[in-house]
């Protein structure tokens, strides 16, 4: 059955059992994400991608509100800018977005301004986490997007290695009892590292090049391969750096591994401790 909705003045269909933001797209109209990824349930956690509903007293998050008949829907009006800005200044003020590429251009798009509330504004700031020789967690550059939650979990690793911690100014992403890394159920699959939108999670050879001063994307290119460690055929995404792979991903759009990877595919092929890594740890298919 189709569902017809009006977009900024647009007229458009979409099947039953839509979002809201599957809509918008419909009208060619793109709503900005933070915390939605492709394949998982809709944290509603970051209220970026909001809009105005003709109706709604509130604002609603068009990631997970089912589009219905005859809905009107608005994504530029000033409230709806007005309040992404905000979520934009408040995210800006208190934790460090230099690594979030995807909120670049929504921060110009929207005027954010998040030095406004000042020095003193209350932060999460802290040293990034260097407990493994794989991946370092900068905490600073969170935003409790859940996506690393999500990956980790029953949508995709099934490990359930971390959640979210506490509450208000002190909810953090935490393992079990607040554990060292390596003594977690972590598997080291990469899989919420490659979630990560704000580069809170990053890969040890890209964490010490950027410390290094020498991470340089004008050196970098891109190699598509196939994994050599089973016969699953898991899809990998090289990034190259002077004949060294600084860091692995899989198309999220494929059949196989649909973006996830066990820790021989994903750190296996980084020279030198990617090899030995390789070698001490078997392989977890991706669920």
């Amino acid at each position: 059955m189709a569902l017809a909705l009006n977009v900024d003045g647009r007229e458009v269909e979409v099947a039953e059992g839509a979002s809201v933001r599957e809509a918008c797209a419909a009208a060619g109209v793109t709503v900005p994400t933070l915390c939605y990824n492709d394949g998982f349930t809709p944290a509603n956690a970051c209220r970026l991608c909001v809009v105005e509903l003709e109706g709604s007293r509130t604002l609603v998050a068009a990631c997970s509100r089912p589009a219905e008949q005859g809905m009107r829907v608005l994504t530029a009006s000033e409230r709806v800018r007005h309040s992404r800005r905000m979520v934009l200044e408040f995210l800006g003020s208190s934790v460090d977005l230099s690594l979030a590429a995807g909120l670049a251009g929504p921060l110009a798009e929207y005027g954010a301004r998040p030095e406004r509330f000042g020095a003193a504004a209350e932060t999460v700031a802290q040293p990034p986490k260097v407990d493994n020789p794989l991946y370092v967690r900068d905490y600073s550059k969170c935003v409790l997007c859940y996506r690393c939650v999500q990956a980790c979990g029953s949508e995709a690793q099934n490990t359930f290695a971390i959640w979210v911690s506490g509450r208000g100014f002190e909810a953090r992403i935490a393992t079990e009892y607040d554990a060292a890394l390596p003594d977690s159920a972590c598997v080291y699959c990469g899989n919420c590292v490659q979630a990560c939108p704000t580069g809170a999670l990053t890969f040890k050879s890209e964490y010490d090049l950027r410390q290094a001063g020498t991470w340089d994307q004008s050196r970098q290119a891109q190699t598509t391969t196939i994994c050599p460690y089973c016969g699953v055929g898991c899809s990998l995404e090289l990034l190259v750096q002077d004949n060294q792979v600084v860091r692995v991903s899989s198309p999220a759009g494929h059949d196989i591994t649909r973006g996830n990877l066990c820790i021989k595919g994903r750190f296996g092929t980084q020279a030198p401790e990617g090899a030995g890594v390789a070698r001490r740890f078997p392989a977890r298919p991706p669920s």
